[in-house]
């Protein structure tokens, strides 16, 4: 199975993603990062990174059906690789919190919130 394939540029989705990903990192930054909601707010940024990604991908003509291949399309088509590593982390963060229940603790989520907020300013840069 093909996770990333050549596809027709979807301008019109592209632009969407990004309105997405704005709403929802507008609405969360409007929340006080505590510890009760740090994962919560993790978890909304990195769906945000996501859109993103999925945006810039849309916009150049691909289709991608997984997280690993959104890193790899980062790390080897944008040539980006300090970011890939920084994206692949937060992956495998929201999937131990998605997948096998565990949630960071308070410090740990903050730092990946600060990772997801950087990773956010970089990719919007490159979306531009």
């Amino acid at each position: 199975e093909n996770s990333a394939i050549i596809s027709s540029k979807d301008e019109k989705k592209s632009i969407s993603l990004i309105k997405t990903a704005e709403g929802r990192i507008n609405f969360l930054r409007d929340h006080k990062i505590k510890e009760e909601n740090a994962n919560y707010i993790f978890e909304g940024l990195y769906t945000s990174v996501l859109e993103i990604l999925h945006s810039i991908v849309t916009r150049d003509g691909y289709k991608v059906s997984n997280h690993i291949c959104l890193g790899y399309y980062l790390r080897d088509k944008i040539k980006k690789e300090e970011l890939f590593r920084i994206f692949d982390e937060l992956r495998y963060k929201r999937n131990s919190i998605m997948y096998y229940g565990k949630e960071m603790d308070f410090e740990t989520a903050k730092y990946a919130i600060e990772k997801s907020e950087m990773l956010i300013k970089e990719l919007t840069e490159i979306y531009k």
